[in-house]
């Protein structure tokens, strides 16, 4: 298992990490951020879009909860759109975080996928599942913005550790 504090600090550096990319997706135009490109979602507005919802979905089922839908790109029109629905997203995991004792950390995640099957994992695993995706995702989107001629933003964990964010 990790342990809590660690966990802390790898969501430290995935909000640090996204706040970089944040910057970077700024300097797009409109017709930049929402060009198809043919990725594993077609733009960098849907790369964004699937990232904020997949974090509220886990954090739905970190709470119990078990949501059958995600909000859909076209509900992020613009990256300021999706920066403040990860915001309130955000306060959500952390507060959910500053909650969290090493013995729940350790237990049992239940939930219900979209598909309406029964999942069981340790929840230290699921919420180290979600670091990781999201860090993929973010190597995604730094690859359209370089396609798009954009500057893509350093986002290495140890670029966090010189800034001082990993103690």
């Amino acid at each position: 298992m990790i342990p809590l504090e660690t966990l802390r600090r790898l969501y430290d550096y995935n909000y640090w990490a996204r706040d970089r990319q944040f910057e970077a997706c700024r300097t797009l135009t409109e017709e930049q951020f929402l060009r198809p490109l043919g990725s594993s979602f077609s733009s960098v507005r849907d790369t964004l879009a699937h990232l904020v919802a997949v974090e509220w979905v886990w954090h739905e089922r970190w709470r119990s909860r078990s949501p059958r839908a995600v909000p859909w790109p076209h509900d992020f029109p613009t990256v300021a759109a999706v920066e403040e629905r990860w915001r309130g997203v955000e306060r959500d995991v952390r507060d959910f975080l500053a909650q969290l004792s090493e013995e729940q950390l350790a237990g049992q995640l239940s939930y219900v996928n979209f598909a309406g099957a029964p999942c069981a994992y340790p929840l230290w695993q699921a919420m180290v599942h979600l670091v990781n995706h999201q860090t993929y995702h973010r190597g995604q989107v730094n690859t359209l913005l370089r396609q798009l001629g954009a500057k893509a933003a350093p986002l290495d964990l140890l670029l966090a550790a010189d800034a001082g964010l990993l103690g």
